[in-house]
């Protein structure tokens, strides 16, 4: 558990709580110790839910471990059940609660509760968040929903949104608008918005649309076994995708895949002459499988990016990404170690990252614009406005979350090619903060000692290679940069600047120059351009 350093990832009862708390009439009992009750922090501060989320913890203690949990967990149990009268009940330990092995799924059996209560087996020490909602999902459905006659109309469930989900709530509305262009209706989403007594009537649908295959995939192949239903393989993010997705519907459905898209726009803005300048960024994507695959493919075929370099967190998915990669003739980064992605991301020197939280963190550092793609997010990615990823209007909302930072970034090089003006100077400020601002002051770098004896021609350690910016400072002196150097490095345009200065440094270094002219920046600059 890496308790020190910001995870992609929870333990898989975060999981879990993601789907009780999307659902309604359903309770999570959670054998928890005191400190593992943080459930209220992450779904009403990230998301800004306005209810709690529907979790009892059995909040036990240190000098409880010497009595009976068993009974504390059992009352807790009891107590939630005449407290908030719930349909269905799920019950199950946190990481901590799991090593004293009280089998809350046997003892909550033993209440002999009037509603369903549906145990869950988590391995905490072996799997992550993304399982647990899908783990927990799959026992939900296993339990309650049954084979029965399908509606009249051709009807469908949605598959996979949860709590704490990118943009899940404006997904849901948006793919359930564009099927009913198409004549289809949903029968049942979930498990976001749904009651157990909805799930009991997943059956009824006449096929399923798996939206997020982290977390609904295995309810999707168990109602394919047992209800007959087949279940969709694209995730409609993107215009070619969501094309694809319409078409793959027709096949199951028998109905036209035609449908209004006069409100798309993404296709003629990214080939207007505002956008050109676009083409050929170089762009750098992280996060879940499925939120990479897909932003790859606009990246690469909608809107002219090039894919330098690509990875995901969530190592079940592993092979499908490397698939997709191919493509791109990249090699992807499969890891959860977010120091890993920086160092990867520092040594690409992208112009743009489309990652999660940690990248839009990570591009702050590196001073590399980013737009956010995929959980793990936070409150900005939770908006008040609609918002959506999938169908027609979430590649508008796409096209729009991308190009921004690239826009404010050409907006900062315009100002710095102005920067003798009399508006535009330094000395001036920034124009949006009136006359009596004060300009900023470069912030003083800090440095890597090389330690003596060290061969200049390896690769630094670990850490000077994931802060690029940091000057190298010899045993015999220092990198300086003269004056008419450092003016000429200030023409460079602020998005490639800083790939320029750690070029010129590590030029300048290998040929043991400790002080840099405008004669070393351009050969340096003519070196690396070869």
């Amino acid at each position: 558990m890496k308790l020190t350093l910001w995870t992609y990832e929870g333990p898989p009862h975060v999981g879990a709580m993601r789907v009780a708390t999307g659902m309604k009439g359903m309770h999570y009992v959670l054998h928890a110790p005191q400190g593992d009750t943080y459930a209220d922090l992450l779904f009403t501060m990230i998301e800004r839910r306005n209810h709690r989320p529907p979790v009892t913890f059995t909040t036990f203690q240190a000098r409880d471990l010497g009595g009976d949990t068993a009974n504390l967990f059992k009352d807790s149990a009891r107590d939630a059940y005449d407290r908030f009268q719930p349909q269905a009940m799920i019950v199950g330990a946190s990481c901590t609660a799991e090593l004293i092995q009280d089998d809350p799924g046997g003892l909550a059996e033993a209440l002999g509760l009037p509603i369903p209560v549906i145990p869950l087996d988590l391995p905490s020490y072996q799997r992550k968040e993304n399982f647990g909602a899908d783990e927990t999902f799959y026992q939900i459905v296993k339990a309650l929903a049954q084979p029965m006659p399908r509606t009249e109309a051709i009807t469908c469930n949605l598959l996979g949104a949860t709590a704490l989900g990118f943009r899940h709530r404006d997904d849901v509305t948006e793919v359930t608008r564009l099927l009913s262009l198409m004549g289809i209706s949903v029968n049942v989403a979930a498990p976001m918005g749904a009651t157990p007594d909805d799930i009991a009537r997943m059956g009824q649908a006449h096929f399923n649309v798996l939206l997020y295959p982290e977390t609904g995939e295995a309810a999707a192949r168990h109602l394919e076994r047992a209800c007959g239903q087949p279940y969709t393989k694209i995730v409609p993010i993107g215009v070619g995708a969501t094309r694809d997705f319409l078409h793959e519907v027709s096949a199951l459905t028998g109905l036209s895949a035609k449908v209004d898209e006069s409100g798309l726009r993404l296709p003629w803005w990214s080939a207007s002459v505002d956008s050109t300048y676009l083409t050929g960024k170089r762009v750098y994507i992280f996060g879940d499988a499925t939120h990479v695959t897909t932003a790859a493919r606009i990246a690469a075929t909608e809107i002219g990016f090039e894919v330098v370099g690509m990875g995901c967190f969530n190592r079940e998915f592993a092979r499908p990404l490397r698939a997709a990669a191919k493509a791109y003739g990249v090699e992807p980064l499969i890891t959860d170690d977010y120091l890993e992605v920086e160092a990867e991301i520092a040594r690409l020197q992208p112009e743009l990252i489309l990652g999660t939280q940690m990248e839009r963190h990570i591009g702050k550092r590196l001073g590399i614009p980013c737009a956010v793609i995929s959980a793990p997010v936070h409150v900005q990615d939770f908006p008040a406005r609609y918002s959506p990823q999938m169908g027609f209007e979430g590649a508008n909302v796409i096209f729009d979350s991308w190009i921004h930072p690239l826009v404010m970034g050409l907006e900062e090089h315009l100002l710095t090619m102005f920067r003798e003006d009399f508006e535009f100077h330094d000395e001036a400020g920034a124009s949006h903060h009136g006359g009596k601002a004060v300009p900023r002051q470069e912030e003083e770098l800090p440095t890597y000692v090389v330690p003596a004896g060290q061969d200049l021609s390896a690769p630094l350690d670990r850490y000077a290679a994931m802060i690029p910016d940091i000057p190298i400072i010899t045993p015999s002196g220092e990198v300086v940069w003269l004056p008419d150097a450092e003016r000429e490095l200030k023409k460079i345009p602020f998005f490639v600047r800083g790939k320029a200065k750690r070029n010129t440094e590590r030029y300048a270094t290998d040929r043991g120059l400790f002080e840099i002219s405008v004669d070393t920046l351009y050969e340096a600059k003519a070196h690396y351009a070869r």
